[in-house]
């Protein structure tokens, strides 16, 4: 009896429906770990950008310089209380922001750089 001829596999389509439960394995989770660590990484990068702002516009508060040095209108528009309420409000957000950051950066570690920190 003559030998069964095997075709010779070639493409990836082929090659793909052979391929072991184990490589099927491996690829998705391969994949799905590194949508999971890009969205993340984003995330915190996000964050940071966030905290940069909110410090930058809590100092910007503080830029009480008329706009031209004929206009001295600006004490004349200060309302203390706004002032304080904004500022109160803006340490909370930046506080938040912070605390937000420092876990996701540990979990960060923790998922993605064998716990490095």
């Amino acid at each position: 009896m003559p030998e069964e001829v095997k075709p010779e596999l070639k493409g990836a389509f082929l090659k793909s429906l052979i391929r072991s439960n184990k490589q099927i394995k491996e690829d998705r989770a391969l994949a799905i770990g590194e949508s999971a660590q890009l969205i993340f990484k984003r995330e915190v990068e996000d964050m940071e950008v966030i905290l940069k702002q909110l410090k930058r516009d809590r100092d910007g508060m503080l830029d009480m310089s008329p706009d031209n040095a004929l206009n001295l209108k600006m004490a004349a528009n200060f309302d203390p209380k706004d002032f304080v309420a904004k500022d109160i409000e803006l340490g909370i957000s930046i506080r938040n922001t912070e605390i937000k950051l420092e876990i996701a950066k540990e979990r960060y570690n923790y998922l993605f750089t064998d716990g490095e920190k």
